[in-house]
């Protein structure tokens, strides 16, 4: 683990000196709805993803391969998106992201579509799809950092924390609207969520398109030469904890069914009713930390960091107890408590300890360690259920308690 000697440089001034300079209405009520429609898509993909695969013979191998090569695909790219923001603009990126998800969801649909009347299928139609979704994650990645730049350029410091938690409740409203409306929407078909994903998104890139204000042109004299790595003295500890953070969460996530199924003797209908309500109670535990906590916090980001970080292990601990239902809402309320927390605050811990021409680079970087988080923990904690069911949240305890570790080593910003 890094020293705290050397980690946080002292961060820059905002782009903007007003302190009391913060998002208006408009602006904040366009990001989150273009943050919306793709957290809605995502949950439609993940809802209607297994039963699509069954429907063209895709193998649960194959169909996990897509989740998580397009997440890889998604790491990658989103800090090259963050850093062409710095170049070109926010509000472009921004539309490149939503128009790339909405003709990326209907080209993806368009694929099944072909399957499904038996045009195509086997390795051809494996390939096709992985292709396709991949494609669509090196677009759709630039949604996230050009919003959450864009944020931080309209934000005094004193407001950055409560303007990066408004926008992160756009993800955890999805994840609670998300599959109750593609279980409603599936019920016209398996493709229909996807063909209205694609609809959502386009609809959402035209309103910002037209209303979004562009903001300042920057100034090429003031662009910086320098590539921000994940190895920054000043981002790496904000990093690391969103990474392991994630890692944790995704691990305990993507296990949750099987560790439900095996502990409660459940039919395989009665596992995805019990899944889905654990996954709901954390998304609105998540939602709810993000609009009373962390909107309204006036504090230092830091102290919201290692408050999530600790609910994080307090959850995986809860989780990995033996027992019942209730011990594992428990644990999924207090992930999505630490997740509400800690991942707004980390956002804005980076921003503030940026200069104003690296924002998007920074912004890309945060927004790359959930989506890698989401392809270590899955392989990490299955690869420990295989071994012992326990072992999987325990593994996900042990990844955790060094985020703790690492949250304690932050002298932080703002």
């Amino acid at each position: 683990m890094p020293g705290a000697d050397n980690e946080i440089a002292m961060p820059a001034e905002s782009l903007n000196p007003d302190d009391e300079q913060r998002l208006s209405p408009l602006q904040l009520g366009l990001l989150t709805l273009g943050l919306l429609t793709t957290a809605i898509g995502q949950s439609f993909i993940f809802a209607v993803l297994p039963p699509l695969g069954r429907e063209v013979d895709l193998s649960v191998m194959q169909i996990n391969t897509i989740i998580a090569s397009s997440a890889l695909v998604f790491s990658a790219t989103s800090p090259i998106w963050g850093r062409m923001s710095d170049r070109i603009g926010r509000k472009p990126v921004i539309l490149v992201g939503l128009l790339g998800y909405a003709l990326g969801n209907f080209v993806f649909a368009l694929i099944f579509d072909s399957a499904m009347r038996g045009w195509v299928s086997g390795s051809l139609l494996f390939g096709m799809i992985l292709v396709g979704r991949c494609s669509q994650a090196v677009v759709m990645s630039a949604t996230n950092p050009g919003a959450a730049a864009y944020a931080a350029d309209f934000s005094a410091r004193r407001h950055r924390t409560r303007a990066l938690a408004r926008l992160g409740t756009a993800g955890s409203l999805g994840m609670i609207i998300g599959p109750i409306v593609a279980g409603a929407l599936a019920g016209l078909g398996l493709l229909f969520p996807l063909y209205t994903a694609s609809l959502l998104a386009a609809a959402a890139a035209l309103l910002i398109a037209v209303k979004l204000p562009a903001g300042e042109p920057r100034d090429p004299r003031a662009r910086t030469t320098k590539r921000l790595k994940f190895t920054d003295p000043r981002l790496r500890l904000y990093l690391l904890c969103s990474f392991g953070g994630f890692t944790g969460f995704a691990g305990l996530q993507q296990t949750l069914g099987f560790r439900l199924q095996d502990m409660l003797s459940l039919t395989g209908t009665e596992t995805a009713q019990y899944t889905g309500f654990a996954l709901m109670v954390a998304a609105l535990f998540s939602f709810s930390m993000q609009v009373l906590v962390a909107a309204r916090f006036q504090g230092r980001p830091i102290t919201l960091i290692r408050a999530g970080v600790t609910l994080l292990l307090a959850g995986a601990l809860v989780i990995a107890l033996p027992g019942s239902f209730t011990l594992v809402l428990t644990g999924m309320a207090s992930l999505g408590a630490g997740l509400g927390l800690a991942v707004p605050a980390i956002a804005a811990s980076a921003s503030l300890a940026v200069s104003p021409e690296e924002q998007g680079a920074a912004a890309g970087l945060v927004t790359a360690c959930p989506a890698a988080g989401f392809v270590s923990g899955p392989l990490i904690c299955g690869f420990l259920y295989e071994i012992d069911p326990t072992w999987s949240a325990l593994g996900a305890a042990v990844i955790l308690f060094f985020v703790v570790l690492a949250a304690a080593k932050m002298r932080g910003n703002g």
